[in-house]
């Protein structure tokens, strides 16, 4: 068998399949698939070939598209090292980052923190939505020097090969579709932020690291409002009951109960509470007079519109943290407290947080996958044995 060109990576007993009928049909005469217009053959430590020049280390892409299927903050944090990489990586290209499914809080609540890595937003694209995208061009016939897709659905995948590129990364279907593959052997990381980074590497080839804590450049006024409304004296814990969904929290009763036991140990209870949590307000305050709410001391959740700067920035007043599986947690990771994060249904391994020092709880330790399983004394427990350290 001919020796196609070197990629640098492999990809062993794969199946090649030429895609670039799709990539290239005519916008206005596409037609169904046709089995006939796909090249079968079976390849042996060479890499996957689709048509186009494989990627070198030495390209220096103009224009770059990133797909995701939504941002909300707590996975935005962890995708920041990834675009921070990629700008690294390609310091000069116009760099779009595209929701294809829903919002991105990169174009509202997290825009200041990635000015200067990302040239451009595009929330709800509908694409990878419907298999009748296949009949059009997406983003009305733009062309991208290069597509980084970093999801593994088949339709989104298909759809955004149809966008006019010159290459493609993409880990769906084993990287079939890409101008780049992983090596032999390659296994995708349980961790969501170190499969992006992996993507990463894949694409520049360069060499990524994980990153352990993530450093974010705050505004100073922002440090001065955590100091006053969360003066020196007392020993702050910070309690976030909220999270995306009702599945993914403890319970409040539990939080509360906690909050008590805080307030034994004189320890002050700090509560963050997003817009979502505000009717929960009123009942944590008569179970727990001593508790504090500094987004809503002086209205400054609504003033700053509940910014995820002003809560990490809060963050650095506390001594401890604990939060479900939520944006409040990665939040309080980068503000660099010790936190316990506690997981019922969700994944550790794929979500972990970027803390310092970091007390993971889950719920199947204590029978059963609901976060109602996780016991108070357990929690209490490791909010004493953390604070005994420091």
């Amino acid at each position: 068998m001919n020796q196609l060109p070197d990629a640098g990576r492999y990809q062993p007993d794969a199946v090649f399949v030429n895609f670039d009928f799709l990539r290239d049909a005519d916008t206005h005469g596409f037609a169904p698939f046709d089995f006939s217009n796909f090249a079968y053959a079976r390849l042996y430590a060479t890499p996957l070939w689709n048509g186009s020049q494989l990627l070198t280390t030495e390209f220096s892409p103009k224009t770059i598209l990133v797909y995701v299927g939504l941002d909300r903050v707590g996975d935005s944090l962890l995708k920041l090292p990834f675009v921070r990489g990629l700008r690294d990586a390609f310091p000069n290209a116009h760099i779009t980052w595209l929701a294809g499914k829903d919002t991105s809080v990169y174009a509202s609540f997290m825009k200041p923190v990635v000015a200067g890595l990302i040239d451009e937003v595009i929330e709800c694209a509908d694409i990878g939505l419907s298999p009748k995208e296949l009949l059009r061009r997406p983003l009305n016939g733009r062309r991208f020097d290069l597509i980084i897709d970093t999801q593994r659905v088949a339709l989104a995948s298909f759809i955004l090969f149809r966008i006019r590129h010159n290459k493609f990364v993409s880990p769906f279907g084993n990287f079939i579709l890409s101008s780049r593959k992983p090596p032999r052997g390659y296994k995708f990381p349980k961790s969501m932020q170190r499969q992006l980074l992996d993507l990463l590497e894949i694409t520049s080839g360069k060499k990524i690291a994980t990153p352990q804590v993530l450093d974010l450049d705050l505004d100073p006024a922002l440090a001065g409002i955590a100091e006053r409304v969360l003066p020196n004296v007392p020993l702050y814990v910070g309690l976030s009951p909220g999270a995306g969904g009702l599945p993914k929290c403890w319970p409040l009763e539990n939080f509360i109960k906690l909050a008590r036991l805080q307030v034994k140990a004189g320890r002050t209870p700090v509560f963050i509470l997003g817009p979502q949590e505000l009717d929960w307000q009123a009942e944590i305050q008569e179970a727990v007079p001593e508790a504090l709410f500094p987004l809503q001391a002086e209205g400054l959740g609504d003033t700053h519109n509940y910014s995820p700067q002003l809560t990490i920035a809060l963050t650095k007043r506390l001594v401890l943290a604990v939060a479900n599986d939520s944006g409040t947690g990665h939040m309080f990771a980068v503000g660099g407290t010790k936190l316990i994060s506690l997981f019922g249904r969700t994944v550790p391994e794929k979500f972990t947080p970027m803390a310092k020092d970091l007390i993971i709880v889950k719920a199947q330790d204590y029978g059963g996958r609901e976060m109602h399983f996780i016991p108070v004394d357990v929690v209490a427990d490791a909010v004493d044995r953390a604070l005994s350290s420091t």
